[in-house]
């Protein structure tokens, strides 16, 4: 079976209390139950973490070497500065879809440099929770081409 890794960093178990306006009010839970949701319809198995600490992401991509076909990642802040998951996703052979709930690169300049999405097959930005199935399928896609 398909097995799809979702990692989600830093600050997104606090979806649906911090900054509304910009995240919307559904929790990192709804979006992940979307992700499950889009991921039974077309057969594939998904597994999440959540992890504000960059090195549990650092090892579960590594995990995700031996038994995960794509990756799917919401880095959070970590988006903007850490090489570490740069490196480990440089290290994933199959592809990863770097997930963004809100548009960075429409928001302030700091957030306009992703150290991810030079090593990320695609990007999803600005659609909010819908991106989490969109990225489910676009990596069953990428899978079956």
């Amino acid at each position: 079976m398909t097995r799809i890794l979702i990692l989600s960093g830093v600050n997104l178990g606090l979806l649906g209390q911090r900054q509304p306006e910009v995240y919307g009010t559904a929790t990192l839970d709804d979006h992940i139950d979307s992700a499950r949701s889009s991921a039974d319809s077309l057969g594939v198995q998904i597994e999440h973490l959540q992890s504000d600490a960059e090195a549990d992401i650092v090892r579960a991509i590594a995990a995700a070497r031996r038994n995960s076909d794509a990756i799917i990642i919401n880095p959070g802040a970590f988006t903007h500065y850490s090489w570490a998951i740069h490196d480990a996703l440089a290290a994933f052979e199959g592809p990863v879809i770097e997930l963004h709930l809100s548009n960075p690169n429409g928001r302030e300049a700091w957030r306009h440099t992703s150290v991810v999405t030079p090593v990320a097959t695609a990007v999803i930005a600005g659609l909010g929770g819908d991106g989490y199935a969109l990225a489910v399928d676009a990596a069953v896609r990428l899978l079956r081409r």
